[in-house]
């Protein structure tokens, strides 16, 4: 009997060792590297670019909110 559960044991984890766990290394280390190297130019680019779209919307939001000061004091408490 202990053989038999020894074996439902031993069977899988020879199919993980055999199969899964190379595989699992492999993707493991290669998305360290990835992360180790950094962004890409391109990625940079658009990083940089996302930043510059930001501060502007930003900049358009508070005169969006001055100008809703000064017509509607009240705007905030409303919303």
């Amino acid at each position: 009997m202990n053989e038999g559960i020894v074996g439902l044991f031993i069977a899988p984890l020879i199919l993980f060792i055999i199969f899964v766990a190379p595989i699992w290394l492999i993707l493991h280390y290669k998305s360290k590297k990835q992360v180790a190297q950094g962004l890409a130019p391109e990625d940079q680019a658009v990083l940089k670019d996302m930043a510059i779209k930001a501060e502007v919307m930003a900049e358009r939001i508070e005169t969006l909110e001055a100008i809703l000061d000064q017509e509607t004091p009240d705007w905030r408490k409303k919303a």
